[in-house]
Order: C-alpha cells, then sequence, then structure tokens
C-alpha cells in the first residue's frame, strides 16, 4: 500500500495534469488554490520538532512542488517557495551524508531561484554583462528582497559545493552582489539571514580570495542580534566557521552550550530548524577534542 503522503502528492498532481491545454486559466486557479494548501503545510512543517518525519516526508512535497511550477511555470512565488524547499531539504539533511545528492538538490534549488528573479525583472541573471547585472539589481526594492535572498543562497550554496569549477567560481561575484544589495534593502530579513550569508562568505574564503574572519565575526554577531538569538543555525555557523578557524575552543564550547540552552520552540515557526541546530551542537561539542 502507498504511505499516505505519497498517495496524497500522486492524487494532487494527478488533479494538476488533469485539465487540458485549453484550461490554463482554470489550471492556474487549481494551481492557486493548491498553493495556498502548500504554504500551510509548509508552515506546519516549520514548527514540527520530529525531524524524521519531515525528513522523510518533505521529497514528496518537494515532488509536489515540481508539479505545480510545471503548471504554472512563470508564478514567482511558486519558483522561490520550490527554491527555498530544496535548499532548506539539501541544508538540514543531506548536505554532511550526501554532498553528490546535495549538489544535485542545490542545482535544481538554484535553478527554480534564478527562474523567480527573472520573473521580477533580473533577466539572464547568468549570462548578461556584470554591469548590466548590477544595473539591474539597483533596479530591484525591498519588495523583491525574498526572490533575492533565497536566489543568492541558493547560488551560493550550489557553487560551495562546486569551488573545484571554475565556471561555477566565475559566478562567485553575482552572488556576493545579490546578497549585499539584499543587506542594503532589509539586513533584517528571515532573522537577520543576510549577515549570516555574508559572516559563512567571508569566513569560507582564504585571505588572499576576499577572505576576512574579522568581517565574518562582525556578520554573526550582527545576525544572532538581529534573530534575538533565537534562529540557532546562526550560532552553529558562527561556531564553525569562526570559533573554530581561530582555534577558540573556549568561545567554539561557549557558543555551542548557548544553543543547547535555548529551547528549539522559543520561536515557534523556527522550531524544525533550531531542532537540527540542538543536534548538529551535540555532535559539534562531543567531536571537538578531535579539533582542537
Amino acid at each position: 500500500m502507498l504511505a499516505p503522503r505519497l498517495l496524497i502528492c500522486i492524487i494532487l498532481l494527478s488533479l494538476l495534469g488533469g485539465f487540458p491545454t485549453a484550461c490554463a486559466t482554470q489550471k492556474k486557479l487549481t494551481v492557486g488554490a493548491t498553493a495556498s494548501l502548500l504554504e500551510d503545510i509548509a508552515k506546519s512543517a516549520y514548527k514540527q520538532s520530529d525531524t524524521r518525519v519531515i525528513r522523510e516526508g518533505m521529497p514528496a512535497y518537494l515532488l509536489l512542488m515540481d508539479g505545480m511550477v510545471e503548471a504554472w511555470p512563470d508564478n514567482e512565488r511558486l519558483l522561490a517557495a520550490a527554491a527555498q524547499g530544496y535548499a532548506t531539504f539539501a541544508s538540514a539533511f543531506v548536505e554532511v551524508e550526501d554532498k553528490a545528492y546535495a549538489i544535485a538538490l542545490y542545482e535544481r534549488a538554484k535553478d527554480y531561484a534564478l527562474r523567480s528573479l527573472q520573473q521580477i525583472g533580473l533577466k539572464n541573471p547568468v549570462s548578461q554583462t556584470f554591469e548590466n547585472f548590477e544595473a539591474s539589481l539597483n533596479g530591484l526594492g525591498k519588495k523583491d528582497v525574498p526572490y533575492m535572498f533565497w536566489a543568492a543562497m541558493c547560488w551560493g550554496n550550489w557553487i560551495r559545493l562546486n569551488m573545484g569549477s571554475m565556471e561555477a567560481l566565475a559566478e562567485l561575484p553575482r552572488v556576493e552582489l545579490l546578497m549585499k544589495r539584499v543587506l542594503e534593502l532589509d539586513e533584517k530579513f528571515y532573522y537577520g539571514g543576510p549577515h549570516l550569508f555574508m559572516g559563512v562568505w567571508y569566513a569560507s574564503r582564504p585571505k588572499m580570495a576576499g577572505g576576512d574572519l574579522n568581517a565574518a565575526q562582525a556578520h554573526f554577531l550582527k545576525a544572532i542580534e538581529l534573530g534575538h538569538g533565537k534562529f540557532l543555525m546562526a550560532n552553529i555557523y558562527y561556531a564553525d566557521q569562526y570559533a573554530k578557524k581561530t582555534f577558540n575552543k573556549q568561545l567554539y564550547i561557549s557558543i555551542l552550550e548557548k544553543v543547547l540552552q535555548t529551547p528549539p520552540d522559543s520561536v515557534p515557526e523556527l522550531t524544525l530548524l533550531n531542532t537540527v541546530a540542538h543536534n548538529k551542537a551535540k555532535k559539534m561539542i562531543a567531536e571537538a577534542d578531535e579539533y582542537f
């Protein structure tokens, strides 16, 4: 017997695919109604503390998102939601265990995210000249921040796992410029997410390539401040990307202990990611003596 969540996914996909091309308007209405339901499902999922349930159920959710994008390929909200879903799944559950699979997930996330950028007016983000890319970014405003933020996150993560590719590395300046524009428009977005991104950005690069651990620390601390210390993944990255790289074991342990002292559900919609952060903190503390 098919698992209930997979059965539901197949039923919904059949509804999306059951309309002939001539009924495009009605198909979009169906997709729109289903999208509203999926938003509620996503909100509920982020409030879950049972990571196994989410990990096992998320592929069906992503499959459904693929079907919805297929039905309405020029809807920027659907594209951005699909990008966020794929990137979150890769980051929270896959990257540490299966790099090749994570690269594939981030590539799908990047594709959706860049397509969402094109829908809001940033045409050909990869192929247009850098000067035109910068000019196009300056034409985007605060309402475009969610699309810009998730595009930079998905694109940047894909590049990070493809550092051996010169083609991928050549796209780095565009990602940096994209997130810096988000910083200008709304540094508080997604619990200080733009600062967290820039913290990892400066910490993960060698000094000769623009890396700067002092700048990284400043961004990590700002992200933690803007998230009021409740978005615990910021602390995880601060410990892993700064304290670890500066060989500061005392800071490393104190950051991770702070994570474990903060209830995962202190912000309900962050329960899932904070539970993942708790799990990572326990593992990082247990392995600390192997590094320091």
